[in-house]
């Protein structure tokens, strides 16, 4: 596998972290870079982090991977776009005190289900002989770069539309997982 392969592969598992990335960036009142480079750390690392994973998992349990990886991505992400769309709908207290805070336990979520799919591509490498490290350091450092793009871009725009754009980010997440789940049922 080459380089041009490797980067395809990068930019595609990182397109579920840049659309969860620019939602969170929709939701912020105000562009805080700090918490943009948390939020690019979170879904960069945990997509080198999970096909690392995966190859160290290798084939004993590629079958069972395969068989749910989609199932928890869809749970997840349809729980944290509801989430997302209930609290804009009836406001919260991150809202109402200027959404200064980061809520680490729900990015840990998001980081985690955004990144399932990178776990059978870490299998995948194994079969493929893939030189893993470098491999993750490019799928890491991509995701970094397009979740801190995506958080920047989704400010630029949700500071004028905050609740429409939260409702929006929601949707999104709700929809990238129930794509996820068609994906791996085949359906699309």
């Amino acid at each position: 596998m080459g380089l041009p392969e490797l980067f395809l592969i990068a930019a595609g598992l990182s397109m579920d972290a840049f659309a969860v990335s620019l939602s969170k960036g929709l939701s912020m009142p105000r562009m805080r870079w700090k918490h943009a480079v948390i939020i690019a750390l979170f879904f960069g690392g945990f997509q080198a982090g999970m096909p690392l994973l995966g190859w160290l998992i290798s084939r004993r349990f590629e079958a069972y991977v395969v068989a749910f990886d989609h199932w928890v991505a869809f749970a997840l992400l349809s729980f944290i776009g509801g989430k997302m769309i209930w609290e804009a709908a009836h406001g919260d207290a991150e809202e109402e005190e200027g959404g200064s805070s980061l809520n680490m336990k729900g990015l840990l979520v998001l980081a985690i289900a955004t990144s399932i799919d990178a776990l059978a591509v870490g299998i995948t490498f194994a079969f493929l002989n893939v030189s893993v490290l470098p491999s993750v350091g490019l799928i890491g450092m991509i995701t970094f770069l397009l979740s801190l793009a995506g958080v920047a871009i989704g400010h630029r725009f949700g500071a004028k539309f905050m609740k429409k754009a939260e409702i929006g980010g929601g949707v999104m997440l709700v929809l990238i997982g129930a794509e996820i789940l068609l994906e791996h049922l085949g359906i699309f």
